[in-house]
Parts: C-alpha cells; sequence; structure tokens
C-alpha cells in the first residue's frame, strides 16, 4: 500500500512513492534540455538509479511514461491515493481537499492566474486518473499556508470593491515549501514554537516570507506568482507605470505583456543568458556584465525583502535559504547577507562553502541563525493526501 505524489512543473514531474513501512522511491522526467525528448531518473534506497528515455509533447504524455516504468519498478506496491501540488487554489480551497469534477472545473478557471503552473498540473491529473481510476486523488495547495493571512496582509491598496467583489487579494505561492521549511527550522533550532524565521525559497520561482510559531504573517508572492522577488523568468515587483507605459506607448496588448512577465524577465531577461541561475552565474564569471548585473539585482531583491520582512517580525532569530538554487549556491548566500550584520545574521563564509541541507552556516557568535534547509514539498503532500484520506 503506497502513496504517490506527483509535482508538475513547466517542463518537468517530480514523483515520490511512500510505502507503507517507510520506504521511499523518487523519480524526475525533465524535458527541459530537449523538448519532446524526456529523460527519466528513478532512485530508491538500497538499489541502483533507473534510467529511461521516451519522446514525450506535453504533461500528460511524460506522466503516461513515468507511470508505466514505475508500475514496473522494483518493490512497487499497490498505489492507495495519489497527491498532486496545485499551485493556485484562489480564494476557493484554504485545505487539501478531494478532487472530483467540480473541484477540476474551479481549478481550470483558476489557469489564468497561474499560467505556468496550474495547467501542468491539471495535465498531470489527468494522465494519472486514466492510469489510477480506482484511487482517490488529493489536491494539496501552495496557497493553503498562507489563508490564515490578516486583511492587512493580504488585501492591496486599491479600491475596496475590488477585493470584495472581484476577489483581488494577496494569495501568497510555494506555500508547501515554507510550511515544511518553518517545522524543521523550528525542529533544528529546538527553541520550541515561537521562532521568528524568514523563509526564502529559491529556484525558478522565488519567494520569501516572514513565519513566527510556525505561521506565517506577510509573504512577497501575491495575487498570482509574478509579484515579489527576481526569477527565472518573471520580474517580480515591478512600478505598474511601466506597464501602462509600454502598453500606450509601444503597443504591447494584454497577452503580449503577459508573455513578457512570465517568460521573457527575471534572470533570463536581464543577462539575455538563461533563466537557469548555474548558466547565468558561469556567464558571469566568465565576465559577462549583464550576467554579473542579473546576479547583482537577483541578490538585492532578496536582501530588501529579508530586512522587510524582519522588521515585520520585530526582529529575526533565523534566515533559511531553501531549494534549488537557495540550498546550492554558496556564492548567492554569501553575496545576500552582505549587509545582515545589522539583523544579528553574520554568515560564517567556511561553513556557508563546505554546508550540507539541514546545516546551521552562521558564525558561531551571531545571535540570529542561519540555516539551509532541504525542503521536502513530496512528504509535506503526502502527509495531507493521509490526512484527507486516511490512507496508511
Amino acid at each position: 500500500m503506497s502513496i504517490l505524489v506527483i509535482n508538475a512543473g513547466s517542463s518537468s514531474v517530480k514523483f515520490a512513492r511512500f510505502d507503507q513501512g517507510g520506504a521511499r522511491l523518487t523519480a524526475l522526467i525533465d524535458w527541459t534540455a530537449d523538448p519532446g525528448h524526456a529523460v527519466l531518473v528513478i532512485r530508491a534506497a538500497n538499489s541502483a538509479e533507473q534510467r529511461s528515455e521516451a519522446n514525450v509533447a506535453n504533461h500528460r504524455a511524460a506522466v503516461r511514461h513515468a507511470l508505466d516504468v514505475l508500475g514496473q519498478s522494483v518493490h512497487a506496491e499497490p498505489v492507495t491515493a495519489v497527491g498532486h501540488r496545485v499551485v493556485h487554489g484562489g480564494a476557493v480551497f484554504h485545505a487539501a481537499t478531494l478532487i472530483d469534477a467540480g473541484v477540476k472545473q474551479q481549478l481550470a478557471q483558476l489557469a489564468e492566474l497561474a499560467p505556468l503552473h496550474n495547467p501542468p498540473a491539471l495535465e498531470a491529473l489527468a494522465a494519472a486518473e486514466e492510469a489510477l481510476p480506482a484511487v482517490p486523488h488529493v489536491a494539496v495547495f501552495d496557497t493553503a499556508f498562507f489563508t490564515d493571512l490578516t486583511p492587512a496582509s493580504f488585501v492591496y491598496p486599491l479600491p475596496y470593491e475590488w477585493h470584495t467583489e472581484w476577489g483581488i487579494r494577496r494569495f501568497g505561492f510555494h506555500g508547501i515549501s515554507h510550511a515544511y521549511c518553518a517545522g524543521r527550522a523550528t525542529e533544528l533550532l529546538g527553541r520550541g514554537a515561537d521562532v521568528r524565521l524568514v523563509i526564502c525559497h529559491l529556484g525558478n520561482g522565488c519567494s520569501a516570507s516572514a513565519v513566527r510559531n510556525v505561521k506565517p504573517l506577510a509573504t512577497t508572492m501575491g495575487f498570482t506568482p509574478l509579484e515579489g522577488l527576481m526569477m527565472g523568468t518573471r520580474a517580480g515587483s515591478v512600478d505598474p507605470g511601466i506597464l501602462l507605459h509600454v502598453q500606450r506607448k509601444h503597443g504591447l496588448d494584454a497577452d503580449q505583456l503577459d508573455d513578457v512577465l512570465n517568460h521573457r524577465c527575471g534572470l533570463l531577461g536581464v543577462s539575455g543568458v538563461s533563466s537557469d541561475f548555474r548558466r547565468v552565474e558561469e556567464a558571469a564569471k566568465q565576465g559577462n556584465e549583464r550576467a554579473q548585473l542579473a546576479l547583482a539585482i537577483y541578490a538585492g531583491r532578496i536582501r530588501e525583502a529579508i530586512g522587510s520582512l524582519a522588521v515585520t517580525l520585530g526582529g529575526v532569530d533565523a534566515l533559511v535559504f531553501t531549494a534549488g538554487v537557495g540550498e546550492h549556491a554558496a556564492p548567492l548566500r554569501q553575496s545576500v547577507c552582505i549587509g545582515l550584520e545589522c539583523l544579528g545574521l553574520h554568515l560564517d563564509r567556511a561553513s556557508n562553502e563546505a554546508c550540507q541541507p539541514d546545516t546551521d552556516i552562521a558564525a558561531a557568535d551571531s545571535p540570529g541563525r542561519i540555516l539551509v534547509v532541504h525542503t521536502d514539498e513530496e512528504l509535506m503532500i503526502a502527509r495531507e493526501v493521509r490526512r484527507v484520506t486516511g490512507k496508511a
């Protein structure tokens, strides 16, 4: 008996299978490097890594292939429930929920608010339901963690009727990761639950949150995943007057702006090199000035957010770096931490460069701790599936 977790990205899908005895299998099917051609990598404890290739054109085909191979993998157990990461739950979904026709219809209506995320999740869901029609499927939402933000945190300073009549509000995203890291950081600190945390989830998408007593007080992403920090292809927060200007002066329509804001800004837009942090970092090392500028803006935006969130908390007991960039880019962490000494956060360079997951990289005499936490969204999703379905 096992729970399968499916986490769909823009051009990849992550899987995890949690068996009743505690065994865990993970898989990733990725067609980022070669659109239409995917590589599936499966890892399980005490087993050799399995690799296979397939021609896939979309998430549905990718999930079909992956589930077919996973069903034949070593020590496969019957799947009793499936959990799906869904980025945008809107104002409707405040907690994980069983998926039925009505839920799918509502998720489709939310797709325009998260065009890089909700449509792939729906494609992955369709393929999983075809392969596993007799088991419950559960949607677990990135927005759910931020449901309890206060009105002062989620209402925008726009005409109030936009909120009451049109549902315009801050939702916040990466909530599954922020929730996991809040719990894990609290555990690592060993100080009890009332700890003030600033959590930086840094990957192709980026967000930061202020968390106290494992509850969020503020977050940088907003009505959509476009707001906040600079990201791989998204600019983050910009002056809305710029958008009005390019519409009026340069003739960009709403669809063109949507494409630019989601696909052509951020690290890619400034560097002209890539949306992949590693490639931009390598170009910067080779003297590419635009890549160097992109990294400077990227780090600066994170530092500014940390300062703002620390003030919201009235101080910070620990700063947390997580996700692909946050966990692995030591030079970025060092750059971000320059100037944070005023918040009581002193980075130890040797610890930073040599750190492993779930490590404290603050100097020994630093009043505040700096943690690198390996996020585990799949585990959080599996826990929610168990809670909703009662499946062990």
